[in-house]
């Protein structure tokens, strides 16, 4: 009904609006029709519309997509934006919000289409992989080369943070100049100050020559914050006015110096948690956050665990002086039944304690594997038949109403045959009234001698 209202007003409106009741054919639609713009529905028959918005955004016409539902949380139009909705509209107020969110959207898709894009020759070295996820990280990446803002890398231990890092260097006007990385983690507490900002002769006990800072070696470069959430508060404090004015004092010094430097940070923390608890100043994370590019762990983009494994083979093949090795399919079936939660990291070990493997030939097989990841495959392959039974009992399985009425027309066809056909002994055997016994015998289609 809700669709085809919706239809007759777009067509009153000089619209062509084409409906789908389902996300199956929703999607198959989009495959081979070029389209400007979706109404999604969140609750559908085969499955809730939020999840596959990436589909639907994806397509080779890359629509717009506005959210209809009759449930209006705060959460789902979070999610609906963050996933790259245009909009959301609660469903009873669809009607009257629709035209203006319709006009606003199909105005800027005039637009976009006016937007010359140049196309971005990205240098990724060593960032492999082609899946969804990625790529949107990489288009992320290709848009922080074409400025100069500060960019804030999140993610998982392991999800690549500091190759990105370097790729924003290596694609900015700033690449024929220093990157310069400062592990946060690994640094001194009493000697934090003076390697991000350096010293003069005689500053403290052992300064016995001035020496210059990290932040001054990245001037017309960038520098590389890594675990920037491990910087104490007083250092924070610091580093802010560092980033406002481009200037810092070595310790010791009298005069200010400055450093004209590009800042990326990364961190496998959540620092607005940290915020909340005080832990990391507000101020200094909205600096930091200009441009945040979160990367996905390996569990959530298993389709590059191929590539990332070739590549990974190729590098310790050139390492050591020895012919490229193959791999079989049950090698990656078996790699992609885990999780990762060390991502490309762990990967990248569990590659290297293969190719020790003293038993391994021309060919990776997941015989080779720590017997972790076979126990994970044979698992994977007993849960999937056991679901495939299930999914057969289920298809057997008629609808309770089905087996009842069977039951029951059994019974009622046994009691006749008992009783002869007599209906006081079929009531007495059945216990049943002789009202209840002959609707029975009707419903049935059954006679009494």
């Amino acid at each position: 009904m809700l669709c085809k209202m919706l239809g007759d007003q777009l067509r009153k409106d000089g619209h062509i609006p084409i409906i789908s009741n389902t996300l199956s054919d929703g999607l198959e639609l989009i495959k081979h029709r070029p389209i400007d713009l979706v109404l999604l529905d969140v609750q559908l028959p085969d499955g809730n519309g939020l999840e596959y918005l990436p589909q639907f955004t994806g397509a080779a016409s890359a629509p717009e997509v506005i959210i209809i539902t009759g449930h209006g949380e705060a959460d789902g139009a979070e999610k609906a934006i963050m996933s790259g909705a245009w909009s959301y509209i609660e469903k009873p107020y669809v009607i009257r919000d629709l035209p203006l969110h319709l006009s606003r959207a199909l105005q800027y898709r005039l637009e976009k289409k006016k937007v010359k894009r140049v196309p971005v020759a990205l240098k990724r070295k060593h960032i492999i992989g082609d899946s969804p996820k990625l790529n949107s990280c990489l288009d992320q990446l290709a848009s922080a080369s074409m400025c100069d803002v500060s960019v804030l890398l999140t993610g998982e231990t392991g999800t690549g943070k500091e190759l990105f890092a370097k790729a924003v260097h290596d694609n900015s006007v700033r690449m024929k100049h220093n990157f310069v990385i400062v592990d946060c983690a690994a640094l001194p507490e009493n000697l934090i100050e003076s390697t991000l900002f350096g010293h003069v002769k005689g500053a403290f006990t052992g300064a016995d020559r001035a020496q210059d800072g990290l932040v001054k070696h990245a001037h017309n470069g960038t520098l590389f914050l890594d675990e920037v959430g491990e910087l104490p508060l007083a250092v924070q404090k610091n580093f802010l006015r560092v980033l406002q004015e481009r200037e810092f004092r070595p310790v010791g010094a009298s005069k200010q110096q400055q450093s004209n430097f590009r800042l990326v940070a990364a961190t496998n923390r959540n620092l607005k948690e940290m915020v909340a608890r005080g832990e990391f100043r507000e101020d200094l994370l909205f600096r930091l956050q200009a441009l945040n590019i979160e990367l996905p762990p390996l569990r959530e983009r298993k389709e590059d665990i191929r590539d990332l494994v070739n590549h990974i083979l190729s590098n310790l093949c050139e390492r050591y002086g020895c012919e490229t090795k193959g791999v079989a399919p049950d090698f990656i079936e078996s790699l992609s039944t885990y999780d990762w939660p060390g991502n490309v990291r762990e990967l990248h070990q569990t590659i290297e304690q293969v190719f020790a493997d003293t038993t391994l030939g021309p060919t990776c097989f997941s015989i080779h594997l720590p017997r972790v990841f076979r126990a994970l495959q044979a698992r994977a392959g007993f849960d999937l038949a056991q679901e495939k039974q299930k999914t057969s009992a289920k298809e057997m399985l008629p609808s309770w109403r089905e087996y009842k009425d069977s039951f029951e027309r059994q019974y009622v066809e046994t009691l006749v045959a008992a009783s002869e056909g007599d209906a006081k002994t079929a009531c007495k055997i059945s216990s049943l009234s002789k009202t209840r016994l002959y609707q029975l015998l009707n419903k049935y289609e059954l006679k009494l001698n």
